[in-house]
């Protein structure tokens, strides 16, 4: 087995041994909680890359702010790590496995942050195109848009109609507008689903999209 020895604990902890993370982790003794550590230490080295990757994203915050959001993000995606440890099938390896919760949780955390103090918009409406300026690709331009403007009017439960017009007109992240609406990320992607679902067969009902090809390739 494949290890490193802390120097502040005394004990080995795995490196790139999968089964040693697994076995390490699974344990309430001095090894276990090296392991953990270690984990952290992972995860935070993720974190840390994504959130000042991402740091444009947060321009009134210090230093200081930053590596604390970073620290939080490490903690919660340590949390994600053990929940969905026994999800782990070694098709990659552990430490890459759960250097992406850390990645994730960042960027979630980064988002969050920066949508923090802005009102959520959930608009009821999509704006259409204006049909003014130009002639024939315009014009088409302004059917497809009233069309789609009335399918979603129409055809998508008032939920729907606010996941679909937040998420895709005012570009408000999925994980923020979860957090506001209370619900899940796996929620609005499934609600999203559902709803270009119904807008694609309204429009091939209105003869504004095609209907897909049933025809086989031989």
């Amino acid at each position: 087995m494949t290890t490193v020895e802390r120097a502040d604990s005394g004990v080995d902890t795995p490196t790139d041994d999968d089964t040693a993370w697994w076995t390490h982790l699974g344990q309430d003794d001095p090894a276990g909680h090296a392991a953990m550590a270690s984990l952290h230490e992972l995860l935070l080295r993720a974190s840390r890359y994504q959130v000042w990757r991402l740091r444009d994203l947060l321009p009134g915050a210090d230093a200081a702010q930053v590596d604390d959001l970073a620290q939080q993000a490490a903690d919660d995606a340590l949390v994600a790590v053990l929940r969905k440890l026994p999800t782990f099938e070694g098709r990659s390896r552990f430490t890459t496995w759960a250097f992406k919760f850390g990645i994730l949780h960042a960027g979630v955390a980064v988002r969050s942050q920066a949508w923090r103090h802005r009102e959520v918009p959930l608009p009821d409406t999509f704006p259409l195109v204006d049909p003014a300026p130009s002639p024939a690709a315009v014009s088409e331009a302004a059917q497809l848009s009233r069309a789609v403007h009335d399918a979603i009017a129409t055809q998508l439960t008032p939920h729907q109609r606010r996941v679909v017009l937040a998420l895709l007109v005012e570009d408000v992240p999925i994980d923020v507008l979860a957090d506001r609406l209370g619900s899940s990320r796996n929620a609005l992607y499934k609600a999203l689903h559902d709803a270009r679902q119904r807008l694609r067969q309204a429009l091939i009902a209105s003869g504004d999209l095609d209907a897909p090809s049933t025809r086989r390739t031989p």
